[in-house]
């Protein structure tokens, strides 16, 4: 298995809204934006996958030292032969920030207050979305401001879609204060009570995820919208996803809800029109 094989295999499985959202890109682009996807899911699966934290550590500390690798030209990882040569347009020190988000992630399962929140989102999210602007040509500082807040964007709708999910795993993303202001004590999203006040919490999560989608659209300059479609694409799949969500009354917290492969093939189609 090459390298790139390894990162379609693990990243862009059909079916995937990433899987859809770069379909029509050029093949160059489209092997850049998979393997660093894919370097994603191999940090995600640290905190996600690993009940023991010191495991964690070293599988982080692993791949910090492979990143030093990767940028003096000598990876041992198939997905670090990958990145290999989009280096260029992968600053290391956004790089290394990503690595300190998912290292803030596995140090706390919650979060006190927005500020904390807003942090590890950006750390992790909002860099990966300036990272996929940058391998996908972008030419403005504005386009990596916009990418920025589309990747914050769409952290926020993971968090909402996955708060079952994260809880049974023994992690809260809305913050405590966030919790308390809502009404909604920590045990009832632990527990998956599903309540007015959850909603009416989780209506006001979905709102903050529009909000950054609009303001990360009105930041982006024309010149930017065609060579940025893959973003805008999976960006409108998920926002298609999060609509889906509130018309369940979110019901998140024991299922978790997903769009047909077909809509988000007609959601990507529809978007790389738009942005012709």
């Amino acid at each position: 298995m090459t390298p790139d094989q390894y990162c379609q295999d693990k990243a862009a499985k059909s079916g995937s809204s990433f899987y859809y959202s770069s379909l029509l890109l050029s093949p160059e682009r489209r092997r850049a934006l998979t393997a660093l996807q894919a370097w994603r899911l191999e940090l995600d699966a640290i905190v996600h996958e690993n009940h023991d934290a010191g495991v964690a550590l070293q599988r982080l500390d692993w791949w910090r030292a492979e990143l030093r690798r990767l940028y003096e030209g000598s990876p041992n990882h198939p997905v670090s032969h990958a990145l290999l040569p989009f280096l260029a347009s992968l600053p290391q020190a956004e790089m290394t920030q990503v690595l300190d988000g998912t290292e803030m992630d596995l140090a706390q399962s919650r979060y006190f207050d927005e500020g904390a929140l807003g942090r590890y989102c950006r750390l992790v999210g909002g860099t990966l979305g300036k990272l996929s602007a940058r391998l996908l040509g972008a030419t403005d500082e504005r386009t990596l401001e916009s990418a920025e807040k589309l990747g914050l964007s769409q952290m926020r709708i993971r968090i909402v879609r996955e708060v079952g999910h994260d809880a049974r795993q023994g992690r809260v993303y809305i913050p405590v204060d966030t919790l308390q202001r809502f009404e909604v004590p920590v045990a009832d999203v632990m527990q998956s009570r599903h309540s007015p006040q959850f909603v009416t919490m989780m209506r006001d999560q979905a709102a903050l995820a529009r909000t950054l989608r609009q303001e990360a659209l009105a930041l982006l300059p024309r010149a930017d919208r065609r060579a940025q479609r893959a973003a805008l694409a999976l960006a409108a799949i998920h926002h298609a996803l999060l609509d889906e969500i509130e018309t369940s009354d979110f019901q998140v917290l024991t299922q978790r809800i997903a769009l047909t492969p077909m809509r988000k093939l007609w959601l990507a189609w529809k978007t790389w029109l738009r942005n012709g």
